[in-house]
């Protein structure tokens, strides 16, 4: 039976020219910056963000929390949203391992701050407080739909946080599908912030690995953080090698993905017992939840769907997120509709 994976596009496989380069790759000891391959994957990086320099990192959550930890020390807090990644899906790390403090504020529906909330958590400076030291935004915004951040927002929320002596992190996993989907590139939603990171492994179907990008500075004492983590991976050229591809190949391809959620979200919206969000999909994700009219579960008809050969990603007890990756093709897209039909018209009361 074929699958189409819509859990997420972080089930992509490495592509053949991926697997050719990892197979040919020149390495050598990262720890040591002596592994050309990985250099090279970091000064590309560091040039699509605007940036001095880049750090490869094992996954997108170690390069939030070594960003966090380069800009933050012990009792400083940092600024983010209710829905951000870091703050529900990163396992508390900020907290457990560099003793910071979280200070989240409301993601509006468009998965922005408001400045008047930004300005409102921004601390006096009195020994009662921690200190507020860095604001960190996500674009693309996975629990707000998917949704892209604008460059002229992020200039707005850049400018904010340096005009109160704070820095401003990008949380860019799924950046260049912003970029994709707002018609400009890369360097212009990461320029206003201090720090990005953005993932190889999602949509870019690299196997491993995301990027962090910053200051010289910042990327010194970032690779300091990365190495009391555990993230000196020594010949990681093997890896940065399917990164380096990524970069080169995937990126512009993004825009397909859209086009297939797009069709994925008209499809499902001609099922009876099936609500979509509003405006979805702004970028590769569908979000969707069922009907009262529908007597099963989410994760109950998450588990019959898979048993037809498709995997959906179920967020609670009625709701799903759909991912389109450039693993799922038309005839994917289509075999999702036609078996979310199938079975919502088996289970309606």
């Amino acid at each position: 039976m074929d699958i189409v994976d819509l859990r997420s596009d972080t089930v992509t496989q490495p592509t053949p020219a991926m697997r050719a380069a990892m197979a040919g790759a020149v390495v050598g000891d990262d720890v040591f910056g002596e592994d050309p391959t990985v250099n090279r994957l970091q000064e590309m990086a560091a040039a699509l963000m605007g940036k001095e320099d880049g750090l490869f990192v094992s996954s997108g959550t170690m390069g939030n929390l070594a960003a966090v930890l380069a800009h933050c020390g012990r009792g400083d807090e940092l600024i983010l949203g209710d829905k951000a990644h870091t703050y529900l899906f990163e396992a508390g790390g900020i907290s457990a391992l560099g003793g910071i403090h979280p200070r989240p504020i409301p993601n509006q529906a468009d998965g922005t701050l408001a400045s008047d909330d930004i300005l409102a958590s921004i601390r006096p400076d009195d020994v009662h407080y921690p200190v507020s030291r860095l604001v960190a935004l996500e674009n693309t915004h996975n629990r707000c739909g998917g949704v892209a951040l604008t460059a002229g927002y992020t200039q707005s929320v850049g400018e904010l946080a340096h005009q109160h002596g704070l820095r401003l992190h990008l949380d860019g996993a799924r950046i260049f599908n912003a970029a994709v989907a707002l018609g400009v590139s890369a360097i212009d939603l990461a320029g206003p912030a201090d720090s990005v990171t953005f993932c190889l492994s999602k949509g870019l179907s690299a196997p491993v690995g995301s990027i962090l990008c910053g200051s010289t500075d910042f990327i010194t004492r970032a690779r300091r953080i990365r190495k009391q983590l555990g993230g000196g991976m020594r010949q990681a050229g093997v890896l940065a090698a399917a990164g380096i591809v990524a970069l080169e190949t995937m990126a512009d391809r993004l825009g397909e993905d859209h086009v297939r959620a797009k069709r994925l979200a008209q499809g499902l919206a001609t099922v009876p017992g099936l609500v979509l969000d509003p405006g979805t999909p702004y970028t590769n994700m569908v979000f969707l939840s069922l009907g009262e009219e529908v007597s099963l579960s989410a994760a109950e008809i998450a588990a019959q769907l898979a048993r037809m050969g498709v995997r959906v990603g179920v967020v609670s007890g009625r709701r799903f997120r759909l991912v389109t990756h450039c693993w799922v093709d038309d005839i994917g897209v289509e075999a999702a509709i036609g078996a979310f039909r199938e079975l919502i018209g088996e289970t309606m009361i």
